[in-house]
């Protein structure tokens, strides 16, 4: 049985770890430091930190993995295979080098589609149809490396950016397991990443997440679904933050950003036809249907965002 040493740090790569733990032997697992989060600021351990303390798993958290003092631990483990999911740190070359059989990645696009750190977020800003998990066999460009296997699912019309997160973590630790094994006996051959369809992803600012109203309301309702819960979209009004949680499209024509009354409800205008909100949130309140919101704040009828 291959030793394995494990590579992750948010919930995304739990079911990975977890898929790994009852098919295979897990020597080790390497994980961010414990960082300040919340309000409060409290230490907080990442969630591989915790399933592999749960399970007595020895656990390694390096500040910089390119250390050499994180290099020579590393190599003690001996492990005969690396498995990184959203481990959160680029992995140079002399680490990718330790395992007998390299190491390998999942990650949550189809491949060359959407390289980099946030490809379940643009698959629905962008308005993909479908999308998956890659199992690669790592090198040190950026989701350069050569594929093991993939699977695909649709993304579903109301997709959010939580829910599709759900599916594609449980789907990569399926996949996983079913690729390892034939991984490690040569009988899967890595195959090269085609070098037309390259798309990339980067980090997410939180300024992305502010609602142009110029924007058509197709993209405006996908920049919703592909933000919640995180980062979360907002506009601006009486000089406060207003989350928008949730919503959908509707048919008119209003200057992008001024808001009427619509069919029971309220619509703000955009570039190109109406956004229904369903769900606001106010700078210091808590999150709220907007009919609730309405009875609270009558005003925000005729008012224009920004």
């Amino acid at each position: 049985m291959a030793k394995i040493v494990f590579m992750g740090t948010p919930d995304f790569a739990v079911p990975t770890l977890k898929a790994l733990t009852k098919h295979h032997e897990v020597i080790g697992v390497v994980t961010q430091p414990d960082r300040p989060a919340g309000r409060k600021q409290q230490i907080k351990q990442s969630p591989i930190k915790e399933f592999a303390l749960e399970h007595d798993i020895p656990t390694f958290q390096p500040e910089k993995i390119r250390a050499v003092e994180a290099i020579e631990t590393l190599k003690q483990w001996q492990a005969d295979v690396y498995v990184v999911a959203a481990f959160g740190q680029i992995l140079p070359q002399a680490v990718l080098d330790i395992p007998e059989f390299g190491s390998i990645n999942i990650h949550a696009s189809l491949l060359p589609r959407w390289r980099g750190a946030s490809p379940i977020h643009a698959s629905i800003k962008e308005g993909d149809e479908e999308t998956g998990i890659t199992i690669m066999q790592m090198d040190a460009g950026l989701d350069t490396g050569p594929i093991l296997s993939q699977a695909t699912i649709v993304i579903d019309p109301d997709e959010t950016g939580q829910s599709l997160h759900d599916k594609l973590a449980g789907l990569g630790g399926d996949l996983l397991v079913h690729t390892l094994p034939g991984y490690l006996s040569g009988t899967i051959k890595p195959r090269a990443q085609s070098e037309t369809g390259i798309t990339y992803a980067p980090q997410i600012d939180k300024k992305e997440g502010h609602i142009d109203w110029n924007m058509s309301s197709r993209q405006i309702e996908r920049l919703v679904r592909a933000f919640t819960p995180w980062p979360s979209t907002f506009t601006h009004w009486n000089g406060k933050q207003l989350k928008i949680l949730g919503g959908h499209i509707a048919f008119g024509e209003i200057p992008p950003g001024e808001v009427v009354e619509y069919d029971w409800n309220i619509a703000i205008g955009t570039g190109d036809g109406l956004f229904v909100p369903t769900t606001v949130q106010l700078a210091g309140k808590k999150p709220a249907s907007f009919q609730d919101f309405l009875r609270g704040y009558p005003n925000f009828v005729g008012s224009v965002l920004e």
